[in-house]
């Protein structure tokens, strides 16, 4: 069973940092850009970021930029998300997502489309 696994959520205090890593299981990944969403509870799942297979491209939702850096070591078959002065406004369930057509990431496509998703891992930033 292809998965998506995800690590690197917790607890961390207004201004620190955190990284996400997500690794796939069960088959890899070649060619597939992979992502990250959130969701807040009582909020709609939101894009985050997005990269390339090659890492030569990547975008970011307004929210995070400056902040969030995605990058990806596709010998290691590992996607990162620093995560840099975080806010309580970040707190949320991190998805991690591959999909083989990049454009189906950002703020404005609809997610349903993206094959492959991850459970999540919970990122909560104390005020």
């Amino acid at each position: 069973q292809v998965q998506l696994v995800e690590s690197g959520g917790g607890l961390v205090q207004t201004g620190g940092s955190l990284r996400l890593s997500c690794a796939p299981s069960g088959r890899t990944f070649g060619g597939y850009a992979m992502g990250w969403f959130r969701q807040a509870p009582g909020k709609e799942r939101e894009f985050v970021a997005v990269i390339s297979w090659g890492g030569g491209s990547t975008d970011y939702a307004d929210s995070v930029k400056g902040r969030f850096t995605l990058s990806r070591d596709n010998a290691k078959k590992t996607v990162y998300l620093q995560m840099n002065s975080l806010k309580p406004e970040d707190t949320a369930v991190y998805y991690c997502a591959a999909d083989l057509a990049y454009s189906r990431f950002g703020p404005a496509r609809d997610d349903r489309r993206i094959e492959f998703w991850g459970q999540g891992t919970q990122v909560t930033v104390s005020s």
